[in-house]
């Protein structure tokens, strides 16, 4: 079985941590592809990134390796709107026949699937950009209870952050009363905390890479359960409407 991702250009971290949570598991491979992304801020220039112009041909390429499922393995839909990710899932299934899934997509399938009431929002991201998500996913019926954020906006950067500020920022949305952690960002090295701190902190850590993986996973036919060491989520299957 064959993953593909679809990645932006200076993300350090997502093709790592999917390789290594793949690790072991018999029979499934990720397989990745690029398109430019530096930044992620609200002007023209940044929001133009994302266009599907960008983003198709990447998906194309995945397809050249007959993958069974793809994924943008990218959040930016949480603050472009969600319909933006709907659209781009049916044109990558139209052009390759693929089911298609996102993270922002996945993000939002995981906490419906787990009944998360309270979510906590832990991203890097600027101040607007943050209040932005916040709106686009309160659309979604899921308006974050709590939220932390690092104010930054060079995409490289984030995958700088150490594991021990994302996991002071997941405690501290969980102590606001957050029954479940979102790290929204694929950039964010948190996948390998989610375990842990669900047994702390008694909330659910729903990290960016981890859930895409759930649900690529999930959409190829694979067996999700094969995860469980990385948290809850692999436990719960999707929603499907």
């Amino acid at each position: 079985m064959r993953l593909g991702m679809i990645t932006p250009s200076s993300n350090s971290v997502l093709e790592p941590v999917t390789s290594a949570m793949l690790h072991g598991v018999a029979d499934v491979t990720a397989h990745f592809s690029r398109f430019r992304v530096t930044e992620i801020a609200l002007d023209a220039a940044a929001l133009s990134q994302f266009d599907a112009s960008a983003m198709l041909p990447a998906a194309d390429l995945l397809a050249d390796a007959k993958v069974d499922a793809i994924a943008w393995n990218g959040t930016s839909a949480s603050w472009l709107g969600i319909d933006r990710d709907r659209s781009l899932c049916e044109a990558i299934t139209a052009r390759t026949g693929k089911p298609a899934t996102t993270s922002t997509l996945a993000c939002i399938d995981a906490a419906r699937a787990l009944g998360s009431k309270r979510v906590g929002l832990v991203s890097p991201y600027t101040d607007d950009v943050q209040r932005r998500i916040a709106d686009v996913w309160a659309t979604e019926g899921i308006a974050p209870h709590a939220e932390r954020h690092l104010g930054l906006r060079d995409n490289f950067s984030f995958g700088q952050v150490t594991p021990a500020a994302i996991a002071d920022m997941i405690r501290a949305v969980a102590a606001e009363g957050a029954d479940a952690a979102i790290v929204l960002c694929t950039n964010l090295d948190g996948a390998a905390l989610a375990a842990s701190l669900e047994r702390e902190l008694n909330v659910a850590v729903l990290d960016s890479v981890a859930v895409t993986l759930w649900r690529t996973l999930e959409l190829a036919g694979g067996d999700i359960a094969a995860l469980a060491q990385w948290g809850r989520i692999f436990q719960t299957s999707a929603i499907i409407k």
